[in-house]
């Protein structure tokens, strides 16, 4: 059985890291060079940056952060945020990324997923999605609907029916965000995360509403995620890494340990 990942979101606006509630109430809140340094060391297992405002913003992700990253940390991690080509996903990864994010865009325009991996494989192609849940309707039979740059625009695209395409358009990694949960430390969205972990066959992430170790063992387990995304429960200082990977081991989850 391959080890469960914990991995750490930096979202970062105008080159500081920031952290929002549902999206909203953005509050900066520190360095996210020194964030990965330090969560790298303590035995993180991934990371994940978001530029957060550029696809809102319309412009590129920031190359200097990802460069600084890449001279500090030496573990995977993926960019996001303001890719619209292939041009800008081998931007990323030259500068020294392992994975590249699409969301905005590829809703947008699709195809965007079928030239990136193309062009770089599929397993350096992660969709991200982030996910609101509204009322079953026709165009959303799940309950669960796409919205796109940073939770401002609805789109009426069906959640599971989005990341079913996005696997077959050739991604090979989900990052599941539920708005709903985002930044409120009660849980992650566990009926979204299951429904999309059965409806596809590559590794999905959970993203959104972790505060305790509890949290993250429910929808590794529960949930049926591959992997558990934290911000807030480490950002703060309330947990460490190696803390949550010691409790989940303990209680019976693999994950990789460093000491």
């Amino acid at each position: 059985m391959l080890s469960k990942r914990i991995i750490a979101c930096l979202d970062v606006r105008d080159g500081n890291l920031a952290k929002s509630i549902k999206f909203v109430e953005t509050k900066d809140i520190g360095d996210p060079v020194a964030k990965a340094r330090e969560y790298y060391e303590d035995g993180l297992d991934e990371l994940v940056f978001y530029d957060i405002t550029a696809s809102s913003d319309k412009r590129n992700i920031m190359l200097d952060v990802v460069e600084s990253v890449a001279k500090q940390v030496f573990i995977p991690f993926s960019v996001g945020g303001g890719i619209r080509s292939v041009e800008d996903a081998n931007k990323l990864l030259w500068a020294g990324a392992e994975k590249i994010n699409v969301n905005s865009a590829a809703v947008q325009r699709p195809d965007l997923i079928d030239e990136c991996s193309h062009a770089v494989g599929a397993q350096n192609v992660v969709l991200s999605v982030d996910i609101a849940q509204v009322d079953v309707s026709d165009l959303v039979p799940s309950g669960y609907e796409v919205v796109i740059n940073g939770g401002r625009t609805p789109t009426g695209r069906d959640a599971i029916a989005w990341v079913v395409e996005g696997e077959q358009r050739g991604a090979g990694e989900l990052v599941v965000n539920s708005i709903d949960a985002d930044g409120t430390r009660e849980g992650y969205e566990l009926k979204l995360t299951r429904m999309v972990a059965e409806s596809v066959g590559i590794p999905v992430i959970a993203s959104g509403g972790a505060g305790e170790p509890e949290h993250l063992y429910d929808v590794l387990t529960e949930g049926k995620a591959d992997a558990a995304l934290v911000a807030s429960m480490v950002h703060y200082g309330d947990y460490t890494v190696s803390s949550l990977k010691r409790w989940l081991s303990n209680k019976g989850i693999k994950v990789r340990l460093k000491y």
